[in-house]
């Protein structure tokens, strides 16, 4: 697992780089706090040996534990990326914490978050 965060501008990208465990879970908390808008999400599913199970669920919860995706990360599928500039939330001042479920034993994958 790990946690890339750079700043672009005005955004902010966050990239989850993650493996999961054997039920099929996996999380990640962020380094920094951030505020702003969730403005979009990238799910990019593993390949092949490493490919998640189909419609595996992705959470981006605040320290309050809301889903700042408000649920744009449910039912992923696991052979093509997806995008979403969907109604998202709002981050003020938290870090957050990526929790991935239902994808299956060490599986891998990729969420990148963009905040403005």
């Amino acid at each position: 697992m790990s946690v890339s965060e750079e700043l672009h501008g005005s955004v902010r990208k966050i990239k989850f780089t993650r493996t999961s465990a054997a039920d099929g879970t996996a999380s990640e908390i962020t380094t920094w706090a951030y505020s702003g808008k969730i403005i979009g999400a990238v799910f990019i599913p593993g390949s092949g040996a490493d490919q998640p199970d189909n419609l595996y669920d992705v959470l981006i919860n605040d320290q309050e534990s809301i889903d700042v995706l408000a649920g744009e990360g449910a039912d992923k599928s696991n052979a093509s990326t997806e995008q979403s500039n969907g109604a998202m939330g709002t981050v003020a001042n938290d870090r957050l914490t990526l929790a991935i479920s239902n994808a299956g034993d060490a599986k891998s994958g990729v969420v990148i978050i963009y905040i403005r």
